[in-house]
């Protein structure tokens, strides 16, 4: 049984957007070019050819992957009001004492937007809830410390200080 992906309307429709020009725009637009390469003759040492097959294998697996969460989407936020650490908040706490802050739930959301870049230089850790620590953590409320393995062996704590909205 597929998780549904917890998903605002904004992240919902630049998500269908993406989908939209993948299909129409993108798709096609790399078949043209795989014709026109198929066209210089001989595709064993056909440069253009296979970097083109090689974009075209990204963009449908970004299609199907795409397809998949958008057919998976609940649309809503998750509310921090409760104290309850689930998918879609943002997790204040502390990892083995040290003070640490992170996104609950998929970094495939922030695909496109500014936070993208945050994202790749570290500057914002997303966690998916089937991770180690999305496991352990889903459903705890602040106040609450509990522990897990990590990937490595090493047993990790985790002391929940707070739980917040993610502003898009």
């Amino acid at each position: 049984m597929t998780e549904s992906l917890l998903l605002t309307q904004a992240a919902f429709d630049r998500l269908k957007d993406e989908l939209e020009r993948l299909i129409t725009v993108e798709r096609h637009e790399i078949a043209k070019r795989i014709q026109d390469a198929r066209e210089e003759g001989d595709l064993k040492e056909n440069g253009g050819y296979h970097a083109a097959k090689e974009e075209q294998g990204k963009i449908e697996a970004r299609i199907n992957r795409l397809e998949e969460m958008l057919a998976t989407a609940e649309i809503g936020s998750a509310d921090a009001s409760d104290g309850v650490v689930k998918q879609g908040l943002m997790v204040s706490c502390k990892l083995n004492g040290r003070p640490a802050e992170f996104f609950l739930g998929s970094h495939e959301i922030f695909e496109g937007t500014k936070f993208e870049e945050q994202i790749e230089d570290g500057d914002l850790d997303v966690y998916s809830p089937d991770s180690p620590i999305g496991k352990v953590v889903m459903g705890t409320k602040v106040g609450d410390v509990v522990s897990f393995n990590a990937p490595n062996g090493k047993e990790i704590s985790v002391e929940i200080l707070a739980v917040s909205n993610f502003e898009f």
